[in-house]
């Protein structure tokens, strides 16, 4: 681990060793693979008895820097890097779910591991139970024999429902399960899923990690055991990010405490208006004073997060309406962004959910969710509130 206490640090001077032109950032190694010394070497490095980059679908010296960084983040041994937050997400599962397996999943996800888990594991023979996020008390009755891996997602997309990872990691614990906490909204900024006992550390470094919407981008971090796993299925099967990907990636973790501070602080001030506005039914944000789990989301974040969802009377075309009045804030699917980014998950990012499915977690036709960017919050607010004027 690294000499350095503080989080920033690590995030600045966790670096790979300079090459003998002394650069003070690590340049970018764009090559497909590379070159051995000698026969011996070779045989070595394929043989797993010395370490060494081979070829890029392997790893990369700028795609290590990037792990190298985040494993110091997050508290873990090891870690690979993936060419997107899917690819990561659905590598950390597949990876030790067999024919016959259950996963125990939040029923609070994204919707594309919804996809993958409704549509894609049923396909390979395995099994899955959702689980209502709120309701702790049903996930150790719906643990059966065949059950390998929990799955959990917290803060969740879009809904921003948390849970225990105190809880999940005893629980896992208890009963001998891998614990896969997808840490996307959070960053390891925010919260260490590991230290509660996750075994896996999922990512989509797409959003806040990048933080200004430049490259696609994920992660699996754990233990170097648990990992030996996943490293063999994505070596076989080749969801590698690209070299330039990893340098951008590495690149942004060092600027990531200090975006995160002002997202977190942007986003609690647009809440607090939002909360007292009469064009709106509902908020939630984690350290809202009215957020049903404050005690607990200040128990495992630092900060509540960039993200804020709220429901506009009048449903989806008042929804509707509201997304189109806006001048400023985008309208796109993406989160994380220095840009502030309004979406509407009933009809985007959640829209291959039935009704049922959606309303289930808390996905409305009138829920929008807003990722909070950097601009002044002045600024965000007005857009917001002009448009939630134009909308009536």
């Amino acid at each position: 681990m690294s000499q350095y206490k503080h989080f920033e640090t690590r995030a600045v001077r966790t670096q790979l060793p300079r090459t003998e032109q002394r650069e003070h950032s690590a340049p970018i190694y764009a090559t497909s693979s590379f070159v051995f010394d000698d026969a011996e070497q070779a045989r070595a490095l394929f043989a797993e008895e010395e370490e060494g980059n081979i070829y890029s679908r392997f790893s990369n010296p700028n795609n290590d820097e990037f792990i190298q960084k985040l494993c110091e983040m997050e508290g873990c041994e090891d870690g690979m890097a993936m060419a997107s937050g899917m690819a990561a997400m659905f590598v950390s599962m597949a990876a030790f779910l067999e024919k016959g397996d259950h996963l125990l999943i939040s029923r609070s996800i994204f919707g594309s591991t919804h996809q993958i888990t409704t549509q894609l594991f049923p396909k390979w023979g395995i099994d899955y139970t959702y689980v209502d996020i709120n309701k702790p008390q049903d996930w150790e009755k719906e643990i059966k024999k065949n059950t390998k891996m929990i799955f959990a997602e917290t803060p969740s997309n879009p809904g921003l429902d948390i849970i225990d990872l105190e809880f999940l990691g005893k629980l896992a614990e208890s009963h001998n399960l891998l614990l896969n906490i997808d840490n996307c909204f959070a960053t390891p900024y925010l919260q260490t899923p590991a230290q509660y006992g996750a075994h896996l550390v999922t990512h989509s470094a797409t959003k806040f990690i990048d933080g200004q919407g430049r490259v696609l981008g994920g992660a699996v971090l754990g233990s170097k055991e648990v990992m030996e796993k996943v490293h063999f299925l994505a070596r076989h099967t080749g969801p590698a990010l690209s070299p330039f990907n990893g340098w951008i990636l590495s690149k942004s973790l060092e600027t990531l405490a200090v975006r995160m501070e002002k997202h977190c602080q942007n986003a609690l001030e647009l809440a607090k208006y939002l909360e007292g506005n009469n064009h709106v039914n509902w908020v939630k944000y984690p350290f809202l004073n009215s957020y049903r789990k404050l005690e607990l989301a200040k128990k495992q974040m630092k900060l509540g997060g960039g993200m804020v969802t709220f429901e506009v009377s009048g449903g989806l075309e008042r929804g509707r309406k509201f997304l189109d009045s806006l001048k400023m804030i985008s309208f796109s699917a993406n989160l994380g962004d220095t840009r502030s980014i309004a979406t509407h998950p009933a009809s985007t990012t959640h829209s291959k959910l039935s009704h049922e499915d959606r309303l289930a977690v808390g996905i409305t036709d009138g829920l929008i969710r807003i990722s909070v960017g950097l601009e002044h919050v002045e600024d965000i607010i007005t857009d917001i509130d002009q448009a939630l004027i134009a909308s009536f």
